[in-house]
């Protein structure tokens, strides 16, 4: 923007301008990955879906640009909450052996990204989020993040539950319909 605008113009001043010139309308500037995205207001989606069939990509926390399993989603959340962290220390999280699969799938969507390496023996990698993640679910910052505490406070989750490998009863069945249990 500051190309097109001039050096001299504030972009927060331009920014605010467009927001009050958006207000009212369906959609608005939000702030995403240290950007702004031109998104549909959540209170718009489920119109404009209707009207189009989808609304992917387009609604504040609404349509994602990648398909997400629920595992994909809690291997991601770990991610997120404990960079930078290897495959192992994820294994041990979800009490199963994380695959280098699972991993260049999430990498392969570019959700996630190497790290340094870790300073325990052999010197695995580790893996930290992207920008890409960061848009992915909509968020400025990895301070986004929903409060770890005030998530435990809710009941919502528990780091004991977490690093004991008991995430969410089920969890090794729930993208599975034959019944067995996902590769992760």
């Amino acid at each position: 923007m500051a190309r097109i605008v001039g050096k001299s113009c504030s972009i927060d001043l331009l920014i605010d301008d467009i927001r009050e010139e958006l207000r009212g309308r369906p959609y608005d500037l939000a702030s995403v990955a240290g950007g702004f995205r031109h998104l549909t207001r959540p209170a718009y989606a489920d119109a404009i879906r209707s009207a189009f069939g989808s609304a992917s990509g387009t609604a504040v926390g609404g349509g994602r640009a990648v398909d997400l399993t629920q595992s994909d989603v809690l291997v991601l959340m770990c991610i997120g909450y404990f960079q930078p962290i290897t495959r192992a220390e994820l294994s041990s999280f979800f009490g199963k052996e994380i695959s280098r699969d699972f991993i260049g799938h999430l990498r392969g969507a570019g959700l996630i990204a190497s790290g340094p390496r870790s300073p325990t023996p052999g010197a695995p990698y580790t893996y930290v989020t992207t920008k890409e993640f960061l848009l992915e679910f909509g968020l400025d910052t990895l301070r986004d993040l929903p409060d770890f505490e005030a998530l435990e406070d809710a009941g919502l989750l528990s780091k004991e539950k977490l690093l004991a490998g008991d995430i969410m009863p089920g969890f090794s069945d729930s993208d599975q319909d034959d019944g067995s249990e996902p590769d992760i």
